[in-house]
């Protein structure tokens, strides 16, 4: 099996601001981090230029992660004040994107989504997979999500 990983580093600036609403603690609280994502793709065989991926073709995923996180507020579809902060957008506050569920754990399962839907998309599905998505708030914590 073949590996190859693409990184997005802090800083690259995916800043975004979110809250854990359900959290009994300060991350109840809106808060924000300029997230690091790492995407694992595996392959049985290589392609004609012995490559996993190809890492100039990932324009079009790096902005799909820009159009999700790149100075975005994320609420969850369930949060209890979800009227209230997409409400921010309209005032022109904030850049309101509404996911299924907040936090590091959720988003590396969301990018994963993102990145097998880039694989069919850019023809790479019958022979590529993600293996993996690792998604950084800072040096100290991340969150991975494989299948």
């Amino acid at each position: 099996m073949f590996r190859s990983t693409k990184t997005y580093g802090h800083e690259i600036g995916l800043s975004c601001c979110f809250r854990q609403w359900r959290a009994d603690s300060h991350c109840s609280l809106l808060h924000g981090y300029a997230l690091a994502i790492r995407v694992e793709f595996s392959a049985e065989d290589l392609d004609v230029r012995n490559w996993v991926v190809d890492f100039g073709s990932l324009k079009s995923f790096k902005g799909r992660l820009e159009d999700t996180f790149d100075h975005k507020l994320l609420v969850a579809e369930d949060d209890p004040e979800l009227d209230m902060l997409s409400s921010l957008a309209g005032l022109g506050l904030a850049d309101v994107v509404v996911v299924e569920a907040t936090g590091c754990e959720q988003f590396a399962k969301l990018i994963y989504e993102f990145a097998q839907l880039w694989l069919q998309d850019n023809g790479y599905g019958d022979r590529c997979k993600v293996a993996m998505v690792e998604v950084r708030e800072h040096g100290a914590n991340s969150a991975i999500y494989s299948e």
